[in-house]
């Protein structure tokens, strides 16, 4: 049986009709899981077609997971499912309930169409490093959480330039990635603007800012504000069972601190809202019943990862900033 057809005037580019040729001979049974593809010489030889056509065609099957190559050998029938048009590489930098919003909704707004492997680096630039170069030339897309890793660029630049989505956090030297990020010196600014009213009823605001995960850029936000309006602050890396004064804020990006904040409180026998104001860091279903709620700086992840995915989907190449808001409850 004949695998592979090419017509001259089709109006079909070669290396497509090549994969649409693998495609229909796996959907029709006439290549199986592990069989062997015809060699990129024969196909040269039989079509008059260049090795580069050819192996644009296989790579390309490859990205998608269809087929794999065993050096020296050919290449290989790995899956018999070719109705996934994208095979996605996605890098987090952790797992949290923000991340599994984002999560599901990449994967819904991608559609049944995209398979998404998910991988985590943990803040680890060894682990990133190795994630993606093990990962290069085996997905049609790369979807990367870069947070602020000092070695993320120059590890990212050895992937096609084409594939690569940014997600979460960009800086100057990934310029040309398409992205959806945040601006983190502008929403935490922006926020603490529009709460500067209730913050004016306190005497100083305290940003607990640990440095290894959080972005940069909630300390400069942080410091501009302050500056601006001469409010007094400080930053503090640990919470650390400190003594809370009244009429202090605490803008608290790590949910581990909140906790270790409010239970301070109780043992202080501090009224939060009143005694003393917290503002975290992304919204959750908790915090909006906790100690009566909460005020959270938070950007919308599930409308982040809708936005990657379309871009994915219709190929388009923008830096685009995703909106965060400022949600005031009883704890300011």
């Amino acid at each position: 049986m004949k695998i592979i057809s090419i017509q001259n005037n089709l109006g079909i580019p070669k290396y497509r009709q090549i994969i649409l040729s693998v495609e229909k001979a796996i959907g029709a049974a006439h290549l199986k899981k592990d069989e062997r593809l015809p060699s990129i010489n024969r196909v040269c030889l039989e079509f008059s077609l260049s090795r580069d056509t050819v192996l644009q065609a296989y790579e390309e099957l490859k990205k998608r997971g269809i087929i794999y190559a065993i050096l020296g050998k050919g290449y290989y029938v790995k899956s018999v499912e070719v109705s996934i048009k994208h095979r996605v590489f996605l890098l987090f930098d952790e797992l949290n309930i923000f991340k599994e919003d984002l999560y599901n909704s990449i994967l819904k707004n991608l559609g049944a169409d995209a398979q998404v492997d998910i991988f985590f680096h943990h803040f680890n630039a060894a682990m990133f490093k190795k994630l993606i170069q093990e990962s290069a030339g085996s997905y049609t897309r790369y979807i990367i959480m870069p947070t602020h890793l000092a070695e993320a660029a120059a590890i990212i630049k050895t992937l096609p330039v084409g594939d690569v989505y940014i997600l979460d956090q960009t800086n100057s030297e990934l310029i040309n990635y398409p992205a959806v990020y945040q601006n983190f010196v502008k929403d935490m600014y922006n926020a603490l603007l529009n709460a500067k009213t209730r913050l004016g009823r306190y005497n100083k605001l305290i940003l607990i800012f640990p440095g290894f995960r959080e972005p940069i850029g909630m300390k400069e936000g942080f410091l501009l504000f302050c500056s601006h309006f001469q409010f007094d602050c400080e930053i503090i890396t640990e919470f650390n069972q400190r003594e809370i004064r009244k009429k202090e804020v605490y803008i608290i990006p790590n949910d581990r601190d909140l906790v270790s904040v409010i239970e301070k409180s109780k043992l202080q026998n501090l009224k939060l809202g009143t005694d003393f104001g917290i503002i975290s860091y992304n919204d959750t279903p908790l915090k909006k019943v906790v100690e009566n709620g909460i005020t959270t700086i938070s950007t919308e992840f599930e409308t982040m990862g809708r936005i990657v995915a379309e871009m994915l989907l219709l190929g388009k190449k923008e830096q685009i900033e995703n909106q965060s808001s400022l949600i005031i409850r009883n704890s300011l």
